[in-house]
């Protein structure tokens, strides 16, 4: 093991090492959670809608119920993609998963216009899916790094904005000229195509002179699910992130309904809507380099906070389109970083112990939050004929969620414990 002092200069186990050692896993994890359910279903259903409505005759509320089903199918298959990554590892999990992922995702080809198959093909994807979610990829790539931890996971989430951004345009080439079915297939087609072989590859835990680098900090130490789970530590972290996924994932569906209640043109709508995977990608990393200088609770009550600026700008009367694209962009940074900090913050204060188990656990809040929060923004809208008490709300309760960040402490010091 390298000394604290050999370390510091840039040795295997230093800061630049870590890269030198991990940057494989980095990069497998950030096309398999690219390729994997976060991203996919939702960037994709609204392009896949309108060709599901005129072939099925089936609402805009109809389709967009898929959405639901696999945040409830979510909160089966997160905690269970857990349990099996801390008994059989991560890289089994997330094979495994890329593969039924990709199989039920093309298998959405075979619709033949009933709601009820629909909806039940949604849950499986979901379930199966669940390990191709960040539980799986940050486990490992939180073994990988210490120093560089922050901007390795903002590396690795950067995967979802790269690939949601990316894929509309590729879809809506393969709808033009083969029709929606085959759009299914060449979408499902990614993660069997593109991601499996390279996590084969490259994701792997480090195990023999690969791990020879590793501090104490970066191995399976910390608490156990059960002592987290009696920790106010992680009912606040839980809290706080249903809170903000739910205010921050109310606008950004409903976006474009924002937009065009305000007055906008729908090209001018059409220029805005691109930024927030711009600036998603951005909050990530510049997010990832913030987590390894400061205080995790810090950055995320900052960065996760602001956003309550730009719903107060979105709710307001009138604006031109500038002021809308800031707004647009402050959301969007802090869309970034959201993933970043859940898993950082479950990584320091408990260690990678009971890392996967305790990551879906969260995980599992922060999807019923971003879940929930369109239908619940739609239905405001509906009664009130606008979607300025929705944002108000959200104004409202961001910089309270995000104050919860501050009271969590300084990190425990696993290594001392161990010892």
């Amino acid at each position: 093991m390298a000394t604290a002092a050999a370390r510091s200069i840039g040795e295997p186990g230093g800061e630049r090492g870590e890269f030198g050692h991990g940057w494989k896993v980095v990069t497998a994890a950030l096309i398999g959670i690219g390729c994997g359910l976060s991203p996919l279903p939702f960037y994709t259903m609204g392009v896949f809608a309108p060709h599901l409505i005129a072939a099925f005759d089936w609402s805009v509320a109809e389709v967009m119920a898929g959405l639901m089903i696999t945040t409830f199918s979510v909160v089966v298959g997160a905690p269970l993609a857990g349990a099996l990554s801390e008994r059989y590892g991560t890289r089994p999990v997330a094979l495994i998963s890329i593969v039924l992922f990709s199989l039920s995702f093309m298998s959405m080809a075979l619709l033949q216009g009933s709601l009820v198959q629909f909806y039940i093909t949604w849950g499986v994807i979901a379930l199966v899916g669940s390990g191709t979610l960040p539980i799986t990829f940050t486990r490992t790539v939180n073994r990988w790094f210490d120093k560089r931890r922050g901007i390795a996971l903002g590396l690795a989430m950067s995967g979802t904005g790269v690939f949601g951004i990316l894929c509309k345009p590729y879809l809506a080439w393969v709808i033009g000229d083969w029709g929606w079915r085959a759009g299914y297939v060449a979408i499902g087609a990614i993660p069997l195509v593109l991601a499996l072989p390279i996590a084969w590859a490259w994701f792997r835990e480090p195990a023999g002179e690969a791990a020879e680098h590793l501090t104490a900090a970066e191995k399976l130490i910390g608490v156990t699910k059960g002592e987290a789970l009696k920790s106010w530590r992680f009912w606040t972290i839980a809290l706080a992130m249903l809170i903000v996924s739910f205010a921050l994932g109310g606008p950004v569906p409903n976006l474009e309904g924002i937009l065009k209640d305000r007055g906008l043109d729908a090209a001018t709508i059409l220029s805005l809507t691109p930024l927030i995977g711009l600036s998603a990608i951005a909050g990530r990393i510049v997010g990832g380099l913030l987590l390894d200088r400061f205080w995790a609770p810090a950055v995320a009550f900052v960065i996760l906070g602001l956003p309550s600026v730009a719903c107060w700008v979105l709710s307001q009367g009138t604006y031109d389109a500038s002021t809308a694209a800031f707004a647009i962009l402050m959301i969007g940074f802090a869309l970034g970083i959201e993933y970043d900090v859940l898993a950082y913050l479950t990584s320091r204060y408990f260690g990678l112990r009971a890392y996967s188990g305790l990551y879906a656990i969260l995980y599992v809040f922060f999807a019923l939050g971003s879940g929930i929060a369109p239908l619940v923004f739609g239905r405001i809208r509906d009664v009130t004929q606008g979607f300025g008490p929705a944002l108000l709300t959200s104004a409202i309760a961001l910089p309270l969620a995000a104050a919860l960040f501050l009271l969590l402490g300084r990190y425990p010091r696993f290594e001392e414990d161990a010892a």
